[in-house]
């Protein structure tokens, strides 16, 4: 199915983000300061009377077919939750590209999801990235994530490919030119690892919202106050655009460490005792995740963040139930309806 349009999002379409986030200052004055306690200070019924917030999934690409099973019943189980859109990762130097896209043109066509493709300036000329954007644009897919990407393990820094997009800022002006596509990008609250320093990558940032990126998502965090201050910080730049927090579920706390270390986000001093004799245990994890999770949401909701974008990391369980946890629900089914109690 081909729209001949995407409705871009703006100020409209987020009532009341802007106004509400210019208080989230004079609110943060009021509140006990850090620590688990300030993490599950929001009401948990604070949410119940407003409508349910808007919220967004990331997936990564399958590499076999039994982890191609699994994707599909994951993307199955969230559909009924009614996206915004849902987004396909590239691996680290453009290492699925393949794989991305065919994932991206399944959703478009046996699904009623909006899907967003991961798109970056790693390993291809521009002619060659033009070329997928075209495709994309041709197939339906409106809605691109726009990133500079990762070199493959054990490159080193970053370098730009002759003759290619050299960051996501070009990479964003060049898409625009192609065709009228939604494009998100990425923002670091804790500061990107390779940026010179939290100033200069809040110019790069606002770079990216003047090449016409219409939305940020951020890295995954854990510090609310510290996204919060960073919402702060952004608007005081100039960048007037949504900043989308991103919403990492804990499911494997060792492996999030080393994700964390990898993107800059810090991890917090109460987090580490939450999964403490919790490693073989999966069941308590998934409970103790989802909780922190659900909570990190209400908190957000709170300061009035209304759009999560959720880093699902290919797994429905726990996705499904933070979101019941904030409100946002499928259908129920007749199935459902009509099973006794007890």
């Amino acid at each position: 199915m081909v729209h001949a349009r995407y409705v871009q999002w703006d100020s409209a379409h987020f009532p009341g983000y802007f106004g509400l986030m210019a208080t989230t200052s004079r609110k943060r004055k009021t509140e006990s300061a850090g620590g688990v306690s300030a993490l599950l200070a929001a009401d948990p019924l604070a949410g119940s009377e407003r409508k349910p917030p808007r919220v967004s999934f990331e997936f990564f690409p399958p590499k076999t077919e039994e982890m191609e099973e699994k994707l599909w019943q994951t993307i199955k189980r969230v559909e009924p939750l009614g996206p915004r859109f849902v987004s396909v990762t590239y691996g680290a130097g453009g290492s699925t590209r393949a794989r991305t896209h065919a994932t991206v043109l399944r959703i478009r066509t046996d699904t009623g999801l909006e899907p967003a493709a991961h798109l970056t300036c790693i390993g291809a000329p521009r002619d060659a990235i033009d070329a997928v954007a075209r495709l994309y644009w041709d197939s339906g897919i409106r809605h691109v994530v726009a990133l500079r990407g990762d070199p493959p393990g054990g490159e080193g820094r970053y370098t730009p490919h002759p003759g290619g997009y050299a960051y996501a800022t070009d990479l964003v002006a060049g898409l625009k030119r192609i065709a009228p596509f939604e494009i998100s990008v990425a923002a670091y609250p804790e500061m990107h690892p390779e940026a010179a320093s939290p100033e200069a990558d809040l110019d790069n940032l606002k770079r990216k919202i003047d090449a016409g990126a219409d939305r940020t998502i951020t890295q995954f965090f854990f510090e609310v106050d510290s996204y919060l201050r960073f919402v702060d910080r952004a608007h005081a730049k100039g960048v007037d655009v949504p900043i989308v927090p991103g919403i990492l579920p804990v499911t494997n706390f060792a492996q999030v460490k080393k994700f964390a270390a990898l993107c800059g986000a810090s991890i917090p001093a109460w987090m580490p005792p939450m999964f403490d004799g919790l490693d073989a245990d999966p069941d308590t994890r998934r409970l103790v995740a989802a909780s922190i999770a659900a909570e990190q949401c209400r908190r957000l909701q709170a300061h009035g963040i209304e759009d999560f974008h959720f880093y699902t990391l290919n797994r429905a369980d726990l996705i499904v139930a933070i979101c019941h946890m904030i409100g946002v629900r499928g259908p129920v089914s007749a199935d459902a309806v009509k099973a006794p109690v007890g």
